[in-house]
């Protein structure tokens, strides 16, 4: 036995560090073949990360988007998941590094995934709201309900203001969706729950560095997306840099700030390294390990990454794949079919990413998809997210649950998770 009591096999071992989509997606691929698989990762769940926004503003239960990896891959023989943070990889010895031991690999997959980027802006760090995690989701739904509750308080109209103005950075999918979630609330919700405050005040702020929100989209989807969220009443500015957060106060690039007790950060992320595997000349833009077309990292036949943390580039993809759940999930999919050819000396086949297309919501019955043959935005678009969305949960559960979460929500208008479980005590200057 090794100290994480895996048992030796006459199996090649292969470890997989990181249950996100690519992990899970190259797990499920070798699950009935002649391996020896151990899945490490901090958390005991995988976390469906499309919906975070929707924990966040009390749309559901962040049970309902979690599901348990060990259920995941239940019954799979030679299989094992051990709950532990990686700090090292010794890649001159084969080994892994943890806070419950070490353990030898013949194969190392890295899916590590990514994290928030603050670019070094300590403040913003300290200061604002990052929704990349369950906690951190939990955390953002507290607060906004906190500053309701604080605003009710207060006899000063500029506090009062201040803690009913949001700030969301970033105007990809997780800002708009996350935008147009809090102008629903301001709408249907707040007059009801707090009818002894003026909740008309309350402003929801959108600010997009480029020139248009959504960039990954077409320009339709972001004509479209930008009408739907200043329907709501969403405060839409482009061109605009965020540069610095004091707690209460939002500077710009310009004469533009901010009074806000909110700043959520939702301007970027950057792949989550580990040491051993972070050398300079590993690392590409983002801190992405460079990777060739069968996913193995640059200088090593035996280590490979899929994923956010993965950089491949190709005539299609200079800058990588884009870092979401399609490429991850399609390069571990391929990933386990390269390594049973590796096991079986057969030649190993380059990946080829499958671009299905990319979609947000807006909102009720508002959204925009881009298919690559077809490009939609409006109702229509709304039910395929909701399919799309339900299809590619894990768990029939959890799928049940997301989905009567979702007609209740419509038909009612309402958001019953509106929950502040764990307060939120926000850390000031």
């Amino acid at each position: 036995m090794s100290a994480m009591n895996i048992p030796q096999s006459s199996f090649p071992r292969i470890i997989i560090i990181g249950g996100g989509f690519g992990g899970i997606a190259l797990a499920k691929k070798l699950s009935k073949k002649e391996v020896q698989v151990v899945l490490i990762d901090k958390h005991n769940y995988h976390t469906f990360q499309p919906l975070l926004y929707q924990v966040s503003t009390g749309g559901l239960e962040p049970d309902s988007i979690a599901y348990p990896i060990r259920k995941v891959l239940q019954g799979y023989p030679n299989f094992y998941f051990r709950l532990a943070e990686v700090l090292q990889i010794d890649t001159g010895k084969r080994k892994i590094k943890t806070n419950i031991g070490e353990i030898q690999y013949n194969y190392l997959v890295v899916a590590t995934g990514s994290e928030t980027n603050f670019f070094g802006n300590k403040n913003i760090k300290t200061l604002g709201m990052a929704m990349k995690t369950i906690p951190q989701s939990l955390n953002l739904r507290s607060l906004i309900l906190e500053n309701f509750e604080q605003a009710l308080l207060t006899d000063d109209l500029h506090e009062r203001d201040s803690l009913m103005n949001f700030v969301i950075v970033g105007g990809g999918p997780t800002g708009v969706e996350l935008a147009g979630a809090l102008a629903e609330i301001k709408k249907g919700i707040l007059p009801k729950d707090y009818p002894d405050l003026d909740t008309r005040r309350a402003q929801i702020n959108l600010i997009q560095g480029s020139d248009r929100i959504l960039p990954a989209m077409s320009e339709v989807a972001s004509k479209k997306a930008e009408q739907f969220l200043e329907g709501l009443g969403v405060h839409v500015w482009k061109n605009v840099r965020v540069t610095d957060y004091d707690g209460k106060l939002v500077t710009t690039n310009n004469d533009i700030s901010f009074n806000s007790e909110t700043l959520v950060w939702a301007a970027g992320v950057k792949a989550v390294n580990i040491e051993g595997l972070d050398a300079k000349e590993l690392l590409s833009r983002g801190n992405r390990l460079k990777v060739n077309r069968f996913n193995q990292v640059e200088g090593f036949n035996e280590i490979f990454a899929v994923g956010d943390v993965a950089q491949m580039e190709t005539e299609a993809f200079p800058n990588g794949h884009p870092m979401m759940a399609q490429p991850a999930m399609q390069q571990g999919e391929h990933l386990g079919e390269n390594l049973v050819r590796i096991v079986e000396n057969k030649a190993l086949k380059p990946f080829k990413y499958r671009d299905k297309g990319s979609m947000a919501t807006v909102g009720r019955n508002k959204a925009v998809v881009d298919l690559p043959k077809f490009k939609f935005q409006g109702v229509f678009a709304w039910f395929v997210w909701m399919f799309v969305h339900l299809y590619f949960l894990i768990g029939f559960r959890n799928r049940v649950v997301v989905f009567i979460n979702w007609v209740y929500n419509y038909i009612r208008f309402d958001r019953e998770a509106r929950l502040i479980i764990r307060p939120f005590k926000k850390i000031h200057q």
